[in-house]
């Protein structure tokens, strides 16, 4: 859950800080006094455009910063891994983001400087916002799939992974075959280059790790001077005229004429003689060594000539000599393929029609699983639009696909267009009067039943994303009276599984809220500032009376407005 929240120098805000708590949070106030704004920090935060329209006019730089509290079996410790950015065992999660007056955005994850799309992947994972514009994006068709794939993720999971290795060899079949299939003199002209650059390699006549080898031997001759002086020191203190090995030689016999009398002694004694003798073998070696030695200026400029080749060819074809040797083998291939262009384009053509009739077998098994799922979804998505008002509904998953790039063998030979996602294209169908056709749902909706039905699919989705905050901005917007109500009871059902923030100028949401929060704007030396208050009980109360009749407190609706908080504990207790 998003934990604590800090804004700096932001729009209308100087300085902020919000503890928020588990369960609904809902933030009231009076139009422009900066819900909203509050509302863009913590999008800014989950990645999206900012601009230095932000930063609070005479300042520097805005400043932003959420801490979030994640559970061990999150996602996001999945993303700590993928871009190197450390999750302690704590489970806290630090967004940061700075905009200058310049235009500037900066980015940090637990304090590690990160690109604005690394942020909106954590972001991402962490918050899941909706507002009125975000509602639409919830209601685009080409999206409808994800929200189906989500709700069936348990049962696609396998087949999806198994779809998407048949879909990329296909996909790859298909771009190797359009490669060689190109014109006559773009298929010259690569065989040439290709031609050039295999003769350069072979030429070459490349061995595995030969530049390293040659980097060590040349180390050894450039370095020649101190390692025959290191080798031949040791060897003349050893048996030059400090006579090292002698001094070791009459300590081993001395300790060996007094073994006999004590155990300890003769243990000494023992490890004195292995030392010795080991010592003498390391010195015959070192003399060897010695002998070996030789410097020889014509070698190192062998050396030097067959590195700096090396290194020409590495800038063409590779980081190192294994890598070029695979390269000359690749494009080897190439050339035999391009001179034999007919008998591959063959074989290619068949190995693109069994891998494409294999792919459209799993897409099918995709789509088996996905009506099955749509099935559930639409009994789980007509129980909640009946909560919410909307029973004489009707919702549907429809199903279609478009003509294209591969053939079911099931359908005699029919071509079938697969993408990333298999077959299928996914649309949420409704209608929300009886005897009017289904169409998709942002061709049909009012502004109130658009709420509705996103809050609909909200509670059946929210439970399947695994963010930890869902954040609410005026979605309640164009609805009252017994809707009011049926969404205020929505919103809170969201929050028992995740943590809910939401910005409502309805009395029955406010009424739900386990904190409230009341935003106000004030002028201080001639500048307008934003303030939050928690409220407590009598506080709820009398904002919730302001809300209601948008004027001054009543008696009357300050036992509305109580009445409203207790029919709100009766429902959450229930």
């Amino acid at each position: 859950m998003l934990t604590e929240l800090s804004i700096k120098d932001f729009a209308i805000i100087d300085q902020i800080s919000i503890t928020f708590k588990e369960g609904l949070t809902v933030l009231t106030g009076e139009t422009g006094a900066g819900k909203s704004i509050i509302i863009d920090a913590i999008q800014l935060l989950s990645g999206s455009r900012g601009s230095v329209e932000f930063v609070r006019h005479g300042t520097n730089k805005a400043e932003i910063e959420g801490l979030f509290t994640i559970e061990a079996s999150h996602p996001v410790y999945r993303k700590g891994e993928q871009f190197g950015v450390d999750i302690g065992e704590d489970g806290m999660v630090v967004l940061q983001r700075t905009i200058t007056n310049q235009g500037k955005s900066i980015c940090r994850v637990n304090g590690k400087l990160v690109t604005l799309a690394i942020l909106r992947e954590f972001g991402r994972s962490l918050i899941d916002i909706h507002s009125q514009h975000e509602t639409q994006s919830l209601m685009d068709a080409d999206r409808h799939i994800e929200f189906l794939d989500l709700y069936a993720s348990k049962e696609l999971t396998g087949p999806i992974e198994e779809y998407t290795k048949l879909y990329r060899q296909f996909t790859s079949l298909k771009k190797r075959y359009k490669e060689l299939s190109e014109n006559e003199q773009e298929m010259a002209q690569r065989l040439d280059l290709l031609e050039f650059q295999l003769r350069e390699l072979q030429e070459a006549e490349l061995s595995p790790l030969e530049d390293e080898e040659l980097t060590e031997e040349r180390k050894k001759l450039m370095n020649y001077e101190k390692l025959f002086q290191g080798v031949h020191d040791a060897y003349y203190a050893l048996y030059g005229e400090q006579k090292g090995l002698d001094w070791l030689s009459h300590a081993m016999s001395s300790l060996e004429g007094a073994s006999d009398y004590d155990e300890q002694t003769s243990k000494l004694s023992e490890e004195m003689s292995n030392s010795y003798y080991i010592i003498e073998e390391l010195s015959f070696q070192l003399s060897s060594q010695m002998a070996e030695l030789d410097f020889d200026p014509a070698r190192l400029d062998q050396i030097e000539y067959r590195l700096n080749e090396l290194n020409r060819l590495k800038k063409k074809y590779g980081q190192s000599v294994e890598k070029m040797m695979e390269y000359a083998s690749k494009i080897e291939e190439e050339i035999d393929e391009i001179k034999n262009k007919d008998s591959h384009l063959s074989r290619l053509e068949k190995q693109i029609h069994e891998t494409g009739e294999d792919t459209v077998l799993e897409a099918k098994h995709l789509q088996d699983i996905r009506k099955q799922a749509a099935i559930q979804l639409e009994k789980s998505i007509y129980d909640e639009l009946k909560d919410l008002y909307l029973e004489k509904s009707s919702f549907k998953v429809g199903f279609s696909f478009k003509e294209g790039n591969a053939t079911d063998p099931e359908l005699d030979g029919q071509h079938i267009l697969l993408n990333k996602n298999g077959m299928d294209l996914v649309t949420f169908l409704i209608t929300t009067n009886p005897g009017e056709p289904l169409k998709e749902i942002n061709k049909t909706a009012s502004g109130g039943e658009l709420s509705r039905i996103m809050l609909a699919l909200k509670r059946i989705f929210s439970k399947h994303q695994g963010v930890t905050s869902v954040i609410f901005d005026e979605v309640d917007t164009g609805v009252s009276g017994r809707v009011a109500q049926a969404i205020a009871e929505k919103i809170f059902g969201i929050s028992v599984g995740s943590q809910v923030l939401c910005i409502s100028h309805l009395p029955q949401v406010a009424a739900m809220a386990d904190t409230h929060i009341r935003i106000e704007k004030e002028v201080k030396n001639d500048r307008t500032a934003t303030l939050v208050k928690e409220l407590s009980y009598e506080d709820q109360a009398d904002e919730i009376s302001r809300m209601i009749t948008g004027a001054e407190l009543t008696e009357t609706t300050l036992e509305h407005s109580k009445e409203l908080l207790a029919l709100a504990e009766k429902h959450k207790r229930k």
